[in-house]
């Protein structure tokens, strides 16, 4: 038995058309890859020198370059806007990434000094002098000794360095 191919089957003579409309699409492609590489390409902040634990950082002792390792795992400080007012927790050497996790906000209150305790209940409201037991940041909870009384309580730290004692 024979086969006939119908017309709706047969090669169009206008298969060159088609070629020559691949070869365009990939020629344009090849063309905006660059640009879109361009635009894609992360950047990582760096030290221009040893920066030790517990300093501060500033712009001026880091620098913004591009990350040209397409394997550098995520986890990195992309900006300085990241770093503004953030103090190290470990070492930070020259050329290397800064890790997020080597960061952390500053200290609104500080082991061992005097802060005010606020105990807010309704329309009551008291206030004492208190002795963080612990270094911490804003919104953080620690424990806190009340001068006073010599008893401990928990609270969160306030922006203004107070700490709003919660109920038991």
């Amino acid at each position: 038995m024979m086969f006939r191919r119908s017309a709706a089957n047969k090669p169009l003579n206008g298969s060159r058309f088609w070629v020559r409309t691949v070869a365009f699409a990939a020629a344009v492609a090849a063309l905006l890859a660059p640009a879109a590489v361009f635009a894609e390409r992360s950047t990582a902040v760096i030290p221009k020198q040893t920066i030790y634990p517990g300093e501060t950082l500033d712009e001026t002792l880091v620098e913004v370059v591009d990350v040209t390792n397409p394997d550098l795992a995520d986890g990195y400080v992309r900006s300085i806007e990241e770093i503004e007012g953030k103090v190290t927790k470990r070492t930070l050497l020259p050329g290397r990434v800064i890790l997020t996790s080597a960061l952390r906000d500053q200290y609104a209150v500080e082991r061992g000094s005097t802060v005010r305790l606020v105990f807010n209940n309704g329309g009551l409201t008291i206030t004492a002098a208190g002795s963080p037991l612990q270094d911490a940041a804003v919104g953080e909870l620690i424990r806190a000794r009340n001068v006073d009384t010599g008893v401990i309580v928990s609270g969160t730290v306030m922006a203004d360095g107070t700490i709003h004692v919660v109920a038991k």
